[in-house]
C-alpha cells in the first residue's frame, strides 16, 4: 500500500526552527543514525570524521546560490519584488516570480537603481496545481557581470520558515566554504556544516573528496499539495557530474558518502538511467520515496527536514520511515535545530 502526504505530518515547535546560522559551523548537533541497528546517538558534526573511513568517497554538491531577489520600482514609487529563478540561454531573459506585480503593465520597464531595470516580459499561466505563474522579464544593464549585479542589488532568497530578512551576512553563511558553480537559489544545506578546516582533516585521513553540481531550484520550496504521493510532480532541476567523480566512485575501496538529499538525487537519477555513476549533464525531476530502494550510495549526511516535504519522504526511503521518525522525535525533544540553518544527521548502513 502506498504511503500517503499525511504519513510524513509530525508536530514541530516553532522555536526549534532555525533562524540564524551557529558562528561555528561544524559545533551544530548530530543526530548518528545506525540503519542495521536501528540506534542512534547524539553527536556534534566536528565528530562526523570518526564516521568516515579511509577510501570512503564523500560527495559534496559544489553549486553556488546567487542573490535571487530583486527589490524594483514602478514610477510611482511602488516597489514589485522580483524573484529571479534561471535564466535562458545566451540571453538577459530569466524566469522569474513575482510579489506586488498585478497592476504592471506588459512591457513596463522597473528600476532596481540607475545602472539596472528590468522589463516584464510575459506571464506563464500554471499549467498544473504544482506550479506557481511564472513571468518572463529581461535584465537592461550595461557591460557588468549578471552576477555580480545581483551580489550589488539583490538578497539571499532565504526559505519562508526563516521569519527574518536576510541581511548582507546571509551572502556568506547561506553558502557553502566549497560553493563554486553559480547557479541556485536555495543552499544544499547539509553542506553547510563543513569548514574547510574539517575538510581538510577529512582528506588526511584518507577519504576521497568527489563533487556534483546541482543547482537548487523553485522545487525545494514547493509543498506536496496532494495526499496521494503518486500524484506529485516534481520540479526539474540542472545538474553535472564530472569524469573524476565517477572515476573515484567507480575505483572506490570504502563506501559513498552523500552530502545532502541534492547528491543522492543526482546520483540516484544517473544510477537509474545508466545502471552506474557516468559523467555528464542532465537534468532529474527524480521523486524518491518509500519503499524505493536507492542504489547509488551508501551513507548519508543530511539536515531535518519539513513535514509532509518530499525530502522527509526521501530519507524515509534511505533509512526506513519508522527509525526517521523516531530519530525526529528524539531531535525534538532534545531540542536540535531544525532546517536549513539547523542541525542535521549522520544516517549510516
Amino acid at each position: 500500500m502506498t504511503l500517503k502526504t499525511s504519513d510524513f505530518d509530525y508536530n514541530l515547535p516553532q522555536e526549534l526552527i532555525a533562524q540564524s546560522p551557529l558562528a561555528d559551523r561544524e559545533s551544530c548537533k548530530m543526530l548518528y543514525l545506525n540503519k542495521t541497528k536501528g540506534q542512534f546517538e547524539d553527536k556534534y558534526f566536528y565528530n562526523v570524521i570518526d564516521y568516515l573511513n579511509k577510501d570512503d568517497v564523500l560527495v559534496l554538491n559544489d553549486t553556488k546560490v546567487y542573490p535571487a531577489r530583486i527589490i524594483a520600482k514602478r514610477r510611482t514609487g511602488a516597489e514589485v519584488e522580483i524573484f529571479l529563478l534561471n535564466p535562458f540561454d545566451n540571453s538577459n531573459r530569466w524566469e522569474a516570480l513575482t510579489k506586488n506585480a498585478k497592476r504592471v503593465k506588459k512591457d513596463e520597464i522597473l528600476e532596481v537603481s540607475s545602472d539596472f531595470k528590468i522589463k516584464l516580459i510575459e506571464k506563464k499561466e500554471a499549467n498544473n496545481e504544482n506550479e506557481i505563474p511564472k513571468y518572463i522579464v529581461e535584465l537592461i544593464y550595461d557591460n557588468e557581470n549578471v552576477y555580480d549585479l545581483l551580489n550589488k542589488y539583490g538578497s539571499v532568497p532565504l526559505p519562508p520558515y526563516i521569519s527574518r530578512k536576510a541581511t548582507e551576512d546571509d551572502k556568506q553563511t547561506y553558502q557553502t566554504v566549497f560553493a563554486k558553480n553559480i547557479g541556485s537559489v536555495a543552499c544544499p544545506t547539509a553542506g553547510l556544516h563543513f569548514t574547510k578546516e574539517l575538510l581538510q582533516k577529512i582528506k588526511n585521513k584518507g577519504v576521497k573528496i568527489a563533487y556534483v553540481t546541482l543547482n537548487v531550484g523553485l522545487g525545494t520550496f514547493m509543498p506536496v499539495k496532494v495526499e496521494d504521493i503518486e500524484n506529485h510532480t516534481m520540479h526539474y532541476e540542472s545538474f553535472s557530474i564530472p569524469k573524476e567523480t565517477q572515476d573515484l566512485i567507480e575505483n572506490k575501496k570504502g563506501s559513498v558518502v552523500a552530502v545532502g538529499t541534492t547528491v543522492l538525487r543526482c546520483l540516484e537519477a544517473t544510477y537509474q538511467k545508466y545502471g552506474k555513476i557516468k559523467a555528464c549533464s542532465d537534468k532529474t525531476n527524480i521523486f524518491i520515496y518509500p519503499p524505493y530502494e536507492i542504489k547509488s550510495i551508501d551513507k548519508l549526511i543530511t539536515n531535518f527536514h519539513l513535514p509532509k516535504s518530499t525530502l522527509i519522504m526521501l530519507v524515509s526511503a534511505f533509512a526506513g520511515k519508522e527509525l526517521i521518525f523516531r530519530a525526529y522525535n528524539h531531535a525534538i525533544e532534545n531540542n536540535y535545530r531544525f532546517f536549513s540553518y539547523g542541525d542535521c544527521m549522520f544516517i549510516d548502513k
